[in-house]
């Protein structure tokens, strides 16, 4: 065993937010370090991941993964190097892949533990792009829309870490036209210029359906929803007869305090026979092998791109989170402890 330290930091929910997160919410405690349990290992974090889903634990209510409890660290994706291991086929060196980030030292169950591989993938990566946020672009888009080539594919909140990858996987898979949102006149440039998208639009140049409109003359067969509200509005009023939406993800309303108003055309459902549908990665771990094998060969040919917004050292791991819910980041977001 490697000589560990006396103590770690780790961020505690200390209030619930009302609208928008400020910092008073959390509080970053230091919290003593012991050998790992029977069964456990002991890991330093090196990533951790901040996610919008993490916006809807925050609130006491019941939903598809429980609330954060008060007055105790958070937890979310992140991985690390074992330091300390009493679970077979761990070893001292090991990296692995877990759920229990926002913390510098986490004990974590063997059986909730996932090793990977450094010389594969850079390890940030098994947060992002061959991770959660990864499988869900994967699914979302294969099995939820049912895409086929042909497609015209519309993406919203297309520069952030689901989204475009959403974009590149289709446009790899024979998509007709692939166009994309985001908030930025940079990030417009970027899906572009980098990612290989047909055409994009900053949403905040004027409404989101007179520019959707302009980039989709012909219409829209699949749209991947992050956003929701006008952004969804708009993508209906596009969607050919039978298109698809996958709904992933309604950042647009995580903060608001009063529900928010449907889209306004949803009789056009009836006409167009377009399906609506959600998706949670959790449904779709079936698809990791193929998926982790098809996007592996992607990443090692250079013909998928993935872009990583770091942000240095616990300390800033709550500032990272708010960045990420007002747009700050292009890629996926993520809390780096290594130095």
């Amino acid at each position: 065993m490697s000589v560990l330290p006396a103590s770690s930091r780790e961020w505690h929910l200390v209030a619930r937010p009302h609208g928008w997160p400020v910092p008073s919410d959390f509080a970053l405690r230091e919290t003593p370090v012991a050998e790992p349990a029977e069964g456990h290992v002991l890991v330093r974090n090196l990533h951790f991941s901040v996610d919008p889903y993490m916006r809807g634990r925050m609130n006491d209510v019941k939903s598809y993964m429980p609330p954060f409890v008060l007055d105790r660290p958070m937890d979310g994706g992140a991985v690390g190097e074992v330091v300390a291991s009493r679970a077979e086929g761990f070893a001292v060196g090991d990296h692995v892949l877990h759920g229990l980030g926002w913390r510098e030292y986490a004990e974590v169950p063997a059986r909730q533990a996932a090793k990977v591989d450094p010389a594969l993938a850079p390890l940030s990566a098994y947060l992002g792009v061959l991770g959660m946020t990864g499988l869900t672009a994967y699914a979302g888009l294969f099995e939820v829309a049912s895409f086929k080539e042909g497609d015209a594919v519309f993406v919203s909140g297309a520069a952030g870490a689901v989204g475009s990858q959403v974009g590149q996987m289709a446009r790899l898979k024979g998509a007709s036209r692939v166009i994309g949102s985001a908030g930025s006149d940079e990030k417009v440039k970027f899906l572009v210029e980098e990612l290989g998208f047909d055409a994009a639009f900053n949403y905040r140049n004027g409404p989101v359906e007179e520019q959707l409109r302009a980039a989709a003359p012909d219409g829209i067969d699949v749209y991947f929803d992050n956003v929701g509200g006008e952004h969804l509005e708009a993508a209906i009023s596009l969607l050919n007869v039978h298109g698809r939406a996958t709904i992933c993800g309604m950042i647009a309303q995580y903060n608001v305090t009063e529900p928010t108003p449907g889209p306004r055309n949803m009789a056009m459902l009836i006409g167009k026979r377009l399906r609506l549908q959600g998706v949670l990665v959790s449904d779709h771990y079936d698809l990791r092998p193929r998926f982790v094998e098809e996007v592996g060969g992607w990443l090692a040919s250079g013909e998928l791109k993935h872009r990583e917004t770091f942000v240095e050292g616990i300390e800033n791991g709550v500032d990272a989170f708010l960045g990420m819910l007002r747009g700050e980041n292009t890629g996926k977001m993520i809390v780096s402890l290594t130095r």
